[in-house]
C-alpha cells in the first residue's frame, strides 16, 4: 500500500484608509477597489494557434505609469457557453500556455496570466512589478501600497476573471480559480474577496506566513514590528479566507518546504464554505497542473461530475482515530498517516499504515509514542485522495 500511495500525486483557505473588517457576512476587500476590478479591462488579442491565443490586457498603474499584463487564453472548439478557469502561477513561473491548453482540452475556457511583468518574449516595456522577494516583502505606506507585488498580482487575477467573463463563449456564472504555490497564496486571497467565483483550488499556498513559513527567517524576522503588522494585515491570506463562499479544495504535502502544515491548518479552519482537504506524505512541490483531484473537484462544481469523497472531522477516543466517509465512487484504500519526529515540519518522517473501513467509518488504532501527529485518508476507485484534518497527541 505504501508503494501505491507514493505514486499517487495528490491534492488535497494599520492605519490604512481602506476597510479591513473580518468577514462576518461582509467581505474584507483590503486595498483593492472591487467595483473597478470587476469591469472588463481593455485587451488586445493575438492570432489563435490551435486552442490558444495570446492576449495583453490593462493592469494597475505601477509607479505612476500604466501597465499591461500578458496572458494565454484558451478555449475549446465550438460556440459554448463553456465553464472557465483562471490559472495563477507561482514563484519562478509564467503564463503557461500548456496549462491553459490542459483546461481547454477538458471543455473549459481558461486564462493563464504572467504575474512577473513578462510577455511571451521577455519583460514588457510597460510591465508591473517583478516577482522578487524584495518587492513582495518590502515596507510600504498607504501611498505606496498599490505598488506592491501582492496588490498587483491580486488585481491582475481579478482583471483576468473580468476579461474571461466578458468573452461571448464563456458562461460567466461558471468561473473558478486555481493557483500553484505563490499562486495558491493568491488564490486564497482572491477566493476571499471575489464573490463571482464558483470554485477555488489553492495548491500548496496558504497564509499565516509570518507565523511559520520558509520566509520567517529571511524576511519577517528582519522586519520591524510595525512593518510586519502592516504586511500581515494587508497581504496575508488569513485576513481574507473567512470571506470564501464557494467550494474550495486545499492541496498540499506533509513536508512542503514553503507552506508548513501548522500554518496550513490555521488557514483552512478559517473557511466556513464547503471545503475539502487532500494532504499527501512527501508531495513534491512544483508547477504541477495535472492533479486529477483538481480536475474532478472543478468538474463537480461545473459539470456535475462525481464528487471527491467527503471525510468528517477527525475524532480520537481511547486511542482510536475515526472519521466518517461519504463517497459517490467506491473507496479503494484507507490509511492512517502519522509522524512522531517533532521539529520542523519540512523534515519530519511520515509513516503510513492501513486503516479499517466499516459501515462508512474509517478507524485506526494509534501507535504508541509522544509527539504524535496523525490524520486519516481515503482513496476512491478513481485514485482520488482526500484526507482529514490532523491532530496532535503530546
Amino acid at each position: 500500500m505504501l508503494r501505491i500511495l507514493s505514486r499517487v500525486v495528490v491534492v488535497f483557505v494599520l492605519s490604512f484608509a481602506f476597510s479591513l473588517d473580518v468577514y462576518a457576512g461582509e467581505r474584507n476587500s483590503g486595498p483593492w477597489n472591487l467595483d473597478e476590478l470587476k469591469q472588463t479591462p481593455a485587451a488586445t488579442f493575438g492570432e489563435r494557434d490551435g486552442l490558444v491565443q495570446p492576449v495583453w490586457y490593462a493592469g494597475e498603474p505601477f509607479e505612476n505609469h500604466a501597465t499591461r499584463v500578458f496572458a494565454w487564453y484558451a478555449r475549446p472548439e465550438g460556440a459554448g457557453p463553456f465553464p472557465a478557469m483562471v490559472l495563477v502561477h507561482g514563484g519562478g513561473g509564467k503564463a503557461f500556455r500548456e496549462w491553459a491548453e490542459h483546461w481547454a482540452k477538458r471543455g473549459y475556457a481558461a486564462i493563464a496570466m504572467d504575474l512577473a511583468g513578462n510577455g511571451p518574449n521577455g519583460r514588457l516595456p510597460d510591465a508591473g512589478p517583478d516577482q522578487s522577494d524584495e518587492l513582495k516583502f518590502r515596507d510600504f505606506s498607504p501611498e505606496t501600497v498599490r505598488d506592491m507585488w501582492s496588490y498587483h498580482a491580486v488585481a491582475d487575477v481579478l482583471r483576468a476573471h473580468s476579461l474571461l467573463a466578458a468573452q461571448p463563449e464563456v458562461d460567466r456564472d461558471r468561473i473558478g480559480v486555481t493557483g500553484i504555490s505563490w499562486g495558491g497564496y493568491l488564490t486564497c486571497i482572491v477566493a476571499g474577496i471575489d464573490d463571482r467565483l464558483k470554485v477555488a483550488v489553492p495548491v500548496y499556498g496558504c497564509g499565516h506566513l509570518a507565523d511559520n513559513s520558509v520566509w520567517v527567517e529571511p524576511r519577517f524576522s528582519k522586519m520591524t514590528e510595525a512593518h510586519r503588522d502592516r504586511w500581515v494585515t494587508t497581504f496575508d491570506p488569513s485576513k481574507y479566507l473567512p470571506g470564501v463562499s464557494c467550494p474550495i479544495l486545499f492541496l498540499n504535502g506533509t513536508n512542503d518546504f514553503a507552506y508548513p502544515l501548522d500554518s496550513y491548518r490555521k488557514c483552512y479552519r478559517l473557511v466556513d464554505a464547503p471545503r475539502t482537504l487532500s494532504v499527501i506524505p512527501r508531495l513534491p512541490h512544483g508547477h504541477i497542473w495535472t492533479f486529477k483531484e483538481v480536475d474532478a473537484f472543478v468538474d463537480t462544481a461545473f459539470k456535475k461530475g462525481p464528487a471527491l469523497p467527503t471525510l468528517t472531522e477527525l475524532q480520537l477516543d481511547s486511542g482510536i482515530a475515526t472519521a466518517k466517509v461519504v463517497a459517490e465512487s467506491p473507496i479503494k484504500q484507507v490509511a492512517l498517516h502519522y509522524t512522531t519526529d517533532g521539529g520542523p515540519w519540512q523534515t519530519r518522517e511520515w509513516k503510513s499504515v492501513p486503516a479499517e473501513l466499516k459501515e462508512g467509518v474509517i478507524s485506526a488504532k494509534l501507535p504508541e509514542g509522544k509527539g504524535l501527529v496523525f490524520y486519516l485518508a481515503a482513496i476512491d476507485e478513481r485514485g482520488l485522495f482526500v484526507s482529514t484534518n490532523y491532530l496532535e497527541r503530546e
